[in-house]
């Protein structure tokens, strides 16, 4: 399996043009695909980039905004300088980390947050999924107060629970929200990305989003119908992160 695997990585044409385009990592098709497709970042933006290890959506992010414009990376995991960009370690769901972002921002909103972010996998499906669900809900809740009306926020998915309800959510606060799967995604992957358009903040409510108490409330309301059910089920939320594929 692990022979196939790596056969497979080195034929992987998206990995081979990523090496041969200078781009540390064949998820930046990923992003450029989403880019020609939805117009995501233009030129002078201001762009947030959540799970930015190892850079590869940061240097799409900066071809994109040109010089004017303004980019700040955070991973938990460190990343060579992307010229251009300014790069953050630390966990986004972190108050410190999220310290640091607001004083880089100087006051600055964000055209678009652009989030490749994904949890360690235990191979847990129903915990992997609740952990997945739990960490994009947390960075919709710090970013959305910080984007500008008009502003748009992209984010990976893994298909599975929890992903309508998010959707739901997410829904009260765009003019236009829906999934796309670009063609540098696996075959294999679950992975799709929410594609939030027309940020329309004057809907959100005075206390501000809070999307991960409305993700608590559907996950413990499926776990409550499941336990009528007879079918004994539970999860423990923690949130890690790993290198973009």
């Amino acid at each position: 399996m692990a022979e196939r695997w790596v056969q497979d990585h080195q034929r992987d044409p998206w990995r081979r043009r990523a090496v041969a385009e200078g781009y540390r990592a064949r998820s930046a098709f990923k992003l450029k695909q989403i880019q020609t497709r939805f117009e995501i970042m233009e030129v002078g933006d201001v762009i947030l980039d959540v799970g930015c290890h190892p850079g590869g959506w940061t240097q799409v992010a900066v071809e994109e905004v040109g010089e004017q414009g303004f980019v700040i990376g955070v991973d938990l995991e460190s990343s060579k300088p992307v010229d251009g960009a300014h790069l953050l370690v630390g966990d986004i769901t972190h108050p410190q980390t999220q310290d640091r972002i607001l004083d880089l921002l100087d006051g600055k909103q964000i055209n678009a947050v652009i989030s490749d972010i994904s949890p360690e996998i235990t191979g847990r499906w129903e915990m992997d999924q609740a952990i997945a669900i739990d960490l994009v809900a947390k960075v919709f809740d710090f970013a959305l107060p910080l984007l500008r009306p008009g502003g748009k926020f992209i984010t990976k998915l893994f298909q599975g629970v929890g992903v309508d309800e998010l959707i739901k959510s997410v829904k009260q606060h765009f003019s236009k929200v829906k999934r796309f799967s670009p063609e540098a995604s696996r075959n294999s992957s679950s992975e799709v990305y929410l594609i939030c358009l027309n940020h329309k903040p004057w809907l959100a409510d005075s206390g501000g989003p809070d999307i991960t108490g409305e993700m608590e409330v559907a996950f413990n309301d499926d776990e409550e119908e499941e336990e009528i059910q007879t079918v004994a089920t539970g999860f423990r939320v923690i949130r890690r992160n790993t290198e973009s594929e």
